[in-house]
């Protein structure tokens, strides 16, 4: 798959939007089922800049910088990738290394994303019932991600519960890959627009499922 070059930081903003960065990281993007369907609905979003990371940085070679003004040109910072060992793949992490820096994402100086929204929307190749405590991984998706969680409180970040697709691998052959991409449609359009209830999306353990309940009409 090749997706459309991102969309620079002001191109083609909606004009009552909080900007939107989504970060998508997946190694393999011509073998994802799921995630490059969710990486092109991004992509036509107005007020939506979707960066691809591995296309982007295929060395590792990332651009602090640049990241980091990223970062303060967006109001929702959201991560879009499979689950990988529990945690995402490689090069988010070596993201989250090198460009959430102390005195810029943390630290006493560091209070640049300070109020932005953050959250992982992810695929899971087992089923739901398996992320449980009495369940094959014994922890629920939400736990499973508390290190991101714990990130986003140290960088002053306002953390909502992963958006999450558990049995990806069947999800095209079961006819659940349609309903699950209009359901990230109207998440993205509903934060961007300010429509989202933030207190009560923070409590839940995932974000689809209530989706709609959540989501003020236009």
């Amino acid at each position: 798959m090749t997706l459309e070059p991102h969309r620079t930081d002001t191109e083609d903003q909606h004009p009552s939007a909080r900007p939107i960065l989504v970060l998508y990281a997946h190694p393999s993007p011509d073998r994802s089922e799921v995630n490059r369907h969710l990486a092109e609905a991004a992509t036509s979003i107005p007020g939506v800049n979707l960066v691809d990371l591995y296309g982007e940085y295929p060395d590792y070679g990332i651009d602090v910088d640049r990241e980091q003004a990223r970062l303060l040109a967006h109001e929702v910072i959201v991560f879009l990738h499979p689950l990988y060992w529990y945690s995402t793949p490689a090069i988010l992490k070596e993201w989250q290394d090198l460009v959430l820096e102390h005195g810029f994402a943390y630290g006493t100086e560091g209070t640049a994303l300070h109020g932005k929204v953050f959250f992982s929307a992810l695929t899971a190749g087992g089923p739901e019932l398996a992320y449980r405590a009495e369940g094959f991984h014994h922890f629920s998706i939400r736990e499973l991600l508390n290190p991101l969680e714990q990130s986003a409180h140290l960088c002053g970040m306002v953390y909502l519960p992963p958006f999450a697709l558990f049995s990806a691998r069947t999800a095209v052959e079961e006819g659940r890959l349609d309903a699950h991409i209009l359901e990230w449609v109207d998440l993205l359009k509903a934060l961007r627009d300010d429509r989202l209830d933030i207190s009560r999306a923070q409590q839940l353990p995932k974000l689809n499922g209530e989706l709609s309940a959540l989501i003020r009409q236009e």
